[in-house]
């Protein structure tokens, strides 16, 4: 399914003159830092991701024209769950789509909950990822590691634990209420959300909390400290729209910061 979708991004992306072969490993290549023990019992850790200039690579949610990276922990040792930390993702207009992700450099910290907590973690997989310019390639990427936790926090792990989103509290927000109307492809979802504005540009991005459901890019017009989001959620497969709105999340991206809201709350 991934290199199915993205040999489509490829073609659509793909201009009229000829390019050269590009080798995957010349785009992006991945990096492990190892971090420490949070006072949780879980392990920070993180993955870098270097591209080659000009070049990016996408979000969880990557918009109408990118491709989610998916991970796999293949290999790993001692490692019961993963969560990620994303930091705040830049936005991305390309002939008239819209993709959210990062250009040049990202670390992603990962929390880690092992197994056992009184042994060392051996973190090892595969990451699928989408990198574009002028045209998209589909990239795997391994990595290993063993993480033997100490007092040294890496610098840049630290950095993209900081530039993380503003949780709704931290960012002033009042209030949150999600309307839903069903229609024949699905349903729309609209949020009405009061908080300061994120940016010039302000984006939202409405996330379902179920693969198996589809959220068309947001369209949104704020009113002073009201802020308006509509999207349309359609089901991949033949099964009925049936949302949580306690798993849906909201993220306003705007100019290099951004609001992370978790759940949706139904208004009138």
């Amino acid at each position: 399914m991934f290199r199915a979708a993205l040999a489509c991004l490829a073609l659509l992306a793909l201009p009229v003159q000829a390019q050269e072969p590009v080798a995957p490993g010349d785009l992006v290549s991945i990096e492990v830092l190892p971090g420490w023990q949070t006072g949780r019992g879980t392990v920070m850790a993180g993955l870098r991701l270097r591209l080659a200039p000009g070049w990016k690579t996408y979000w969880r949610a990557p918009g109408e024209a990118g491709i989610p990276p998916q991970f796999f922990w293949t290999g790993s040792d001692n490692l019961r769950a993963a969560g990620f930390h994303w930091p705040v993702p830049e936005v991305f207009e390309t002939s008239g789509l819209r993709s959210i992700g990062y250009h040049d450099e990202v670390v992603i910290p990962l929390e880690l909950t092992p197994a056992d907590a009184s042994a060392p973690v051996h973190l090892a997989g595969e990451v699928d990822l989408g990198v574009c310019d002028d045209i998209c390639v589909p990239v795997s990427l391994d990595f290993a590691a063993d993480l033997d936790v100490g007092d040294r926090r890496d610098p840049a792990l630290v950095a993209a634990l900081v530039d993380q989103p503003a949780t709704a509290a931290e960012a002033g927000v009042t209030g949150v209420a999600c309307t839903f109307a069903p229609e024949a492809q699905g349903m729309r979802v609209t949020a009405v959300l009061d908080l300061p504005r994120a940016g010039a540009d302000e984006v939202v991005v409405i996330e379902a909390g179920d693969a198996g459901l589809w959220v068309s890019p947001a369209q949104s017009v704020r009113a002073g400290g009201r802020l308006t989001a509509s999207a349309m959620v359609v089901p991949t497969g033949n099964a009925p729209v049936a949302l949580d709105r306690a798993r849906m999340r909201l993220t306003v991206i705007g100019d290099g910061r951004a609001v992370d809201i978790r759940g949706c709350p139904a208004g009138g």
